[in-house]
């Protein structure tokens, strides 16, 4: 007991320990948020296809390409973080020129995570009522308009909720990266607390990771609720006015589905 408070002394009034906690939570912050946004824009479009494409889409793709876009997405999910991580470590060695530190976890990270995500994003994306893209159809609005004034507009909430959680997710991934040489808040946790036994120092650490999560699933809650009430204001009448005022704006526009 003796011996994890004088950790968690060291941790709180060393000044070398105190400029390493400082770094590591910036590196976590920035290799999480850069991850996370990378992996949002992957998961995105491929969430967008799984929905679209499938047998029920508003523009199905061939059943053969849609099953191995399934299989990918199913086997990326399937294979534990670490392992992931370790395997796709050498494929972006050449690009990222380094195997250890911050920025040879972001990419990584980002592989591990866009599965994740497009499947958090084609969730999403299914809550949508579906009179709602029905009646944009019917009124002749391209796919690409219902994507963009429908679909995403209408996930919203699911979209910001389902981001959240991806943030946390690659935030929690981020730290395990600690293990095989990733930065952050993970390599100090590894370095100075279970490698030399120093438990305070990793205890130190575990608590700024819980103390980001809280903040990260703070803001993102009350993100989507702000969202959710914008929408839940927004009528069906006022929807399918714009919905007219979009189409006949665009109906000859170039690109048009």
């Amino acid at each position: 007991m003796d011996k994890f408070i004088s950790g968690v002394t060291e941790a709180l009034t060393n000044p070398k320990m105190q400029q390493e906690f400082l770094s590591g939570t910036w590196e976590t912050i920035y290799s999480t948020f850069l991850a996370t946004l990378l992996a949002c824009v992957l998961g995105l479009v491929l969430g967008v296809v799984l929905v679209t494409g499938g047998k029920d889409g508003i523009r199905p793709l061939p059943s053969p390409l849609m099953k191995v876009l399934n299989f990918i997405v199913n086997i990326l999910r399937s294979v534990p973080f670490l392992i992931l991580m370790m395997m796709l470590l050498p494929v972006f060695k050449p690009i990222i020129k380094t195997t250890i530190g911050t920025p040879a976890a972001i990419l990584p990270l980002t592989a591990a995570a866009a599965p994740f995500v497009a499947r958090l994003v084609e969730t999403s994306l299914r809550e949508v009522d579906k009179g709602v893209i029905e009646a944009a159809q019917s009124m002749g609005c391209s796919t690409m308009q219902i994507i963009c004034k429908v679909i995403l507009p209408e996930s919203k909430p699911a979209l910001i909720g389902g981001f959240t959680t991806a943030l946390i997710t690659i935030l929690g991934y981020g730290s395990m990266a600690g293990f095989i040489g990733g930065g952050g808040l993970g390599k100090i946790a590894i370095n100075y607390g279970y490698n030399k036994y120093n438990y305070g120092v990793m205890f130190v650490a575990v608590v700024l990771i819980v103390v980001l999560v809280q903040i990260f699933q703070t803001i993102g809650t009350r993100v989507a609720a702000r969202c959710d009430k914008r929408i839940a204001r927004t009528n069906r009448r006022s929807r399918a006015a714009e919905l007219r005022k979009e189409m006949r704006k665009n109906r000859h526009a170039p690109g048009a589905m």
